[in-house]
């Protein structure tokens, strides 16, 4: 994959977070927290364990705490493509 594809991945997943994700978690980077009940994106971007798979398991599974959201293949990928880019 060529960093031109994970650019623009990361790109539309950021497009794709603000929409769907930003009720609950502060999803781009350099915004002060607010009090929102998720993690922001910048910290879960952060944490050791996460990459891109790990980001891509996780929406595929229930949570308890967060809305199961129904994603594509594809926003799921850009998705995780722009937590990662937030390390």
């Amino acid at each position: 994959m060529s960093q031109q594809t994970f650019a623009q991945d990361a790109r539309a997943g950021r497009r794709l977070a603000e929409r769907d994700c930003s009720a609950c978690h502060e999803v781009r980077r350099g915004r002060p927290p607010g009090m929102k009940p998720g993690p922001s994106f910048s910290a879960v971007a952060q944490m050791v364990s996460t990459t891109e798979l790990s980001i891509s398991v996780f929406l595929q599974t229930s949570h308890q705490r967060m809305p199961n959201i129904t994603l594509s293949r594809s926003e799921i990928r850009d998705l995780a493509r722009y937590i990662v880019s937030l390390k």
